[in-house]
């Protein structure tokens, strides 16, 4: 997280403070271990409303305070990127009048948490093809990212109307048109200059990706970014997921050894001493 020692400790006594770190008594985060960035696929609102007889749209809006809960969880540990996947260009295909009410979820959403996200210090970026947006969504998008722009704590980037797919496609047009006006050579393309044309230029790749509802899959979501991200799944429904729920998670990520391809030093002696 590069924080000093001082902020290490001043992350300790905040989580220590509001968190619910007593529900885990063998839970011990390290704030120096803490990942950087934290990716969410928030998955499972709809089976969340069948198992109460309810309609889907109950588990959008009960997911709604899972998203609040989790903003307020990663602001207080002091993480500096979280991304929410909150709609996929795939979900332009439900029903109308799903996609009608998340829409205006969205725009609640936005419309009432501003102030807060003022508050804490937590500036929101965009994902995705925001043209799609209904016009009054994407003025309050734009109005959110224009009052926050110079918070920096923390940034929230919300995915909306995203798919990566289209994310690479868009960023490969991009590029071939560079090549094509004798702007840069293709000797001159490589990872660092993809990466800058996506959606993401300018956030780090996710250390940590969270996925709840029990599936297992990445569903289109930042292909190119969590090339060597963890990857966490829960059988959690999102509208269930609360502080406890991501303390988990993050727990399970400082029990892994990150490798990025290599082996470690640490790894290798086991490994020496085993055979």
């Amino acid at each position: 997280m590069g924080s000093s020692r001082r902020g290490g400790a001043a992350c300790k006594q905040s989580v220590a403070s509001s968190l619910p770190l007593s529900e885990f008594p063998n839970l011990s985060l390290d704030p120096a271990r803490m990942p950087r960035h934290v990716a969410i696929v928030m998955d499972g609102n709809g089976r969340w409303a069948r198992q109460r007889g309810l309609v889907r749209c109950e588990g959008h809006r009960r997911g709604k305070d899972s998203v609040r809960a989790v903003v307020e969880a990663a602001r207080e540990l002091g993480i500096p990127y979280l991304t929410l996947f909150v709609f996929s260009s795939e979900n332009w295909q439900r029903p109308i009048t799903e996609v009608r009410f998340l829409m205006q979820l969205f725009h609640r959403y936005l419309m009432t948490e501003t102030k807060r996200l003022m508050k804490r210090d937590i500036r929101v970026v965009a994902l995705g093809d925001a043209g799609r947006l209904p016009q009054t969504v994407r003025c309050a998008l734009e109005k959110t990212i224009e009052m926050t722009a110079a918070n920096r704590s923390m940034t929230v980037a919300l995915a909306l109307s995203y798919g990566g797919r289209q994310d690479i496609v868009a960023a490969a047009k991009r590029i071939a048109r560079a090549v094509a006006q004798g702007r840069i050579t293709p000797d001159q393309v490589d990872e660092q200059l993809i990466s800058r044309e996506l959606a993401t230029s300018g956030l780090p790749d996710p250390d940590l990706l969270i996925r709840t509802s029990g599936e297992q899959r990445i569903s289109n979501f930042l292909l190119f970014q969590l090339a060597y991200t963890e990857l966490y799944f829960t059988d959690t429904l999102w509208p269930d997921f609360r502080e406890r729920d991501f303390l988990g998670a993050l727990a399970a990520y400082q029990l892994r050894e990150r490798r990025f391809g290599t082996v470690l030093n640490g790894s290798h002696d086991r490994l020496r001493a085993a055979n």
